[in-house]
């Protein structure tokens, strides 16, 4: 087989079925301007805005191009393959949880298979050195990506309630609010409301009306599973089409084992791995995209003679302050049926308790989400975090339909001892495993419990009883922490390695503070600003 024969299969099928006129370069063949490695949420977004823009873009994905209609299905265990299954090996205190608890694998990322809650940070959020006395402020405002947050939600439509009562935008969203509500949300709404709880449906990347030749949601209650219909935004049927069609190129089943380097120092483009055959992408400017986990464990097994402690590490901070969300969730049996699987997951939330108050005994904070569930998901969880087994496991699930479910998103603060190392074990690629360190601090435990404890008054306002609890975290952030001094941050204001400037990270591992909101729109934001950094230093330097 030859090079441009092997070329020709690594790209996608869509690519080559949808878009079969545009010219591919020759595998390993001829510089671009910019490689991006992983494709989801931010990689998707920096793909369609470089393509845009004229930029000889190409995008390398682990995972593969999924066709919704034909790799998504309703079913729990099949989703599974959506998720990065390979072995992270976890440890600490409270080890963390991988698979469909995280990230994706493949064209899509985790949007394809995230609940689709659409939140923007709020002002205090960028500025917790300052407000709170811990952790470090950004060193970008809420003011710097509110352009970008309008931006992207302009852009794919987001549906949300005429009036958002928390932080410094209050709406409208593009689309309308989704209705009718599940009785999962109607419960947690009544409830908030018997306690004087203020309440409001969701904002969602999900169509409540046609937009871009997709429909709007019916209610089908498998955003977790992959969207059939294509109501739900990902970035897989959004950006990353929309790229192909302006020149964008997408190598899909192709895991990127190492990013080159230069004598000079700087990075010269990516190593990749197709087929069990090793090529070289070369790429002017390179732009890390991979996760929270992925992303550090890249640039620590990129070291070379150059930079023997990996690459943007000067500071020694890459993989340092990983922050999941705490994700307890609260359940609790009612007597009329609550029907967990009916309807988006998300319909409505509440943030009356983010941010810090200074009647509490923590700072920060957290929101609420009415959660929903299917039976898989809830059994496995009950029995494997929460130790449910045996007859009262059985007990649960034939009632089932009878729960209610509140989720909590609890904003956890930076420690420079939970972290992403290199293990002594290796993958298929012979590289090092990432081995994930997390404990809670008791900061953070005395927030979740306040959370539970709020969780189950809710419940309990409107009838709810034998409630009980299932640990659980979600949208890991951290690793490669942004900031302006090199020497306790790893990329700038602009996503922009410290140590070597044609080297770019972008995705959730920037992140300063996790806030108590679900990241995905904070990194799109990210990830537009940065793409206009990328196209305003192009066109100085010619």
């Amino acid at each position: 087989m030859t090079d441009s024969d092997s070329r020709q299969r690594c790209c996608d099928h869509y690519h080559r079925e949808r878009y079969p006129h545009l010219e591919k370069r020759k595998f390993g063949g001829e510089e671009a301007d910019a490689v991006i490695v992983g494709l989801g949420a931010a990689g998707g977004v920096l793909l369609y805005e470089l393509a845009k823009a004229g930029l000889d873009v190409v995008g390398i994905e682990a995972g593969p191009f999924w066709d919704p209609q034909s790799d998504f299905a309703s079913d729990e265990l099949h989703a599974q393959t959506l998720a990065w299954n390979d072995t992270r090996l976890s440890t600490g205190q409270n080890a963390l949880q991988f698979g469909a608890n995280n990230s994706g694998r493949g064209v899509g990322g985790g949007t394809v298979h995230f609940t689709g809650v659409f939140y923007r940070f709020q002002e205090s959020d960028f500025r917790v050195r300052t407000l709170d006395g811990t952790a470090e402020d950004w060193p970008i405002s809420y003011e710097d990506l509110a352009p970008y947050y309008d931006k992207i939600e302009n852009e794919i439509k987001v549906s949300g309630p005429r009036e958002f009562p928390w932080g410094p935008f209050h709406g409208p969203y593009p689309y309308p609010e989704r209705s009718p509500i599940s009785g999962n949300a109607e419960i947690f709404r009544r409830g908030c409301e018997a306690l004087g709880i203020r309440s409001t449906t969701a904002p969602l990347a999900i169509l409540s009306a046609p937009f871009d030749a997709r429909p709007p949601c019916i209610n089908r209650g498998f955003c977790n599973q992959g969207c059939l219909p294509n109501a739900k935004f990902s970035t897989l049927i959004h950006h990353v089409p929309k790229a192909i069609a302006l020149g964008a190129e997408v190598l899909s089943d192709s895991m990127v084992t190492r990013i080159l380097v230069d004598q000079r120092g700087r990075v010269s483009g990516v190593e990749f791995n197709h087929d069990g055959r090793y090529y070289e992408q070369k790429a002017k400017v390179v732009i890390v995209s991979a996760f929270a986990v992925e992303t550090p464990r890249l640039l620590l097994n990129s070291a070379c003679s150059q930079f023997p402690d990996g690459l943007a590490n000067s500071s020694g901070l890459v993989g340092k302050y990983l922050m999941p969300h705490s994700g307890h969730d609260v359940y609790a049996r009612f007597d009329q049926e609550i029907r967990l699987y009916k309807g988006t997951p998300v319909l409505a939330v509440s943030q009356d308790f983010y941010g810090t108050d200074p009647n509490r005994d923590f700072i920060r904070g957290y929101s609420l989400h009415a959660h929903g569930s299917r039976p898989l998901g809830m059994a496995v969880k009950a029995a494997t975090n929460a130790g449910i087994w045996g007859r009262r496991l059985r007990e649960i699930m034939l009632h089932w339909n009878y729960y209610a479910r509140i989720t909590l998103v609890g904003e956890v603060l930076p420690e420079i001892t939970n972290c992403v190392t290199l293990s002594g074990e290796t993958d298929e690629y012979g590289l090092p495993r990432a081995e994930v360190h997390f404990a809670y601090g008791e900061n953070d435990q005395k927030l979740i419990n306040h959370g539970i404890q709020k969780c189950r008054e809710i419940l309990g306002a409107v009838g709810g009883r034998d409630a009980f609890v299932v640990p659980d975290s979600a949208h890991l952030m951290g690793g490669c922490r942004m900031g302006d001094d090199p020497s306790r941050s790893v990329v700038n204001k602009f996503c922009q390695s410290h140590d070597i400037p044609n080297l770019y990270i972008c995705d959730a591992s920037v992140f300063v503070t996790s806030g108590a909101a679900n990241p995905t729109e904070t990194v799109m934001a990210l990830a537009a600003r940065t793409a206009d950094h990328i196209i305003r230093e192009g066109k100085k330097q010619g």
